[in-house]
């Protein structure tokens, strides 16, 4: 058996094309504003990417960067000043934030109607009910991966290894409310693959490359990978051991080109979305 591959990047550049035709018929012009503390080389390489992403999409993009000494109170002000802007419609903080600064209190400040992360409390709660206006940007990309390839999570059993408030959490939600039984792995999870070979969908995204080996993963399973790391000779890749992988699983997602466009490419439908409202 060889995997399907699950193509991310096209489906991303898909998205990006309807984004940017509603835009066009909208006449709206969304505004992004991104905010980099620091000098964090991975955090530079998105925000330039998302960049791009805006300006093909027609949608405004404004960067913010501050240097890491700033001090929380200057970012505070700044999150402040962004919510009162009428031409920004989102606000994106790139995390990781340096040493010293509170993550949650960052989120927190941002209006909940320009958190186009969906990472405030208000957004995480109306997640949790299934009445949310918006979604977390990589477990919705994964979504629309599922549904592009007519993958119905629905009476599957679906295990999610990690239980982050970005992915791992929200995306058990996400898959729940398509009438999947959801498992959630983790660091102190005691037998890992005994719960990862019952997975008819496997989400892995917990950082650590060559986490999940094909002797994990149930022939014939869904595997996405979320995760994006960065080997010691400068490789990226995720989770997943690709290759064993993919010679027993139905559907695989690449790394890259697998559930990272996507997740810039949700980015782009929120914003838009925020617009409108």
């Amino acid at each position: 058996m060889a995997a399907m591959i699950l193509d991310g990047k096209a489906l991303a550049a898909q998205v990006k094309r309807e984004v940017a035709s509603d835009v066009a018929a909208s006449g709206l012009t969304p505004g992004l504003a991104v905010v980099i503390v620091g000098d964090n080389a991975a955090s530079r390489i998105y925000v330039n990417a998302k960049k791009k992403d805006c300006e093909a999409c027609g949608i405004n993009s404004f960067e913010f960067a501050l240097d890491a000494d700033a001090g929380q109170d200057k970012l505070l002000e700044l999150i402040a000043e962004l919510n009162a802007r009428p031409d920004v419609h989102g606000i994106l903080v790139q995390l990781p934030l340096p040493a010293g600064y509170s993550e949650q209190a960052v989120i927190q400040a941002i209006a909940p109607e320009k958190d186009v992360d969906a990472f405030h409390f208000e957004n995480v709660g109306k997640i949790t009910t299934g009445d949310f206006i918006f979604l977390p940007c990589t477990p919705a990309g994964v979504m629309e991966i599922l549904e592009h390839y007519g993958i119905d999570p629905a009476g599957k059993h679906c295990v999610v290894v990690g239980r982050s408030n970005i992915v791992g959490k929200p995306q058990a939600l996400l898959l729940l409310h398509k009438h999947a039984t959801v498992t959630i792995c983790h660091s102190r999870t005691p037998d890992l693959a005994a719960m990862t070979r019952q997975a008819d969908i496997l989400v892995a995204a917990v950082g650590k490359p060559g986490l999940i080996t094909a002797d994990m993963v149930k022939p014939g399973a869904v595997v996405i990978d979320v995760a994006i790391n960065r080997t010691d000779d400068g490789k990226i890749c995720g989770d997943v051991d690709f290759d064993g992988v993919a010679a027993i699983a139905s559907h695989i997602t690449p790394v890259p080109g697998g559930v990272g466009p996507m997740t810039r490419a949700v980015l782009l439908r929120n914003t838009l979305k925020a617009a409108q409202m």
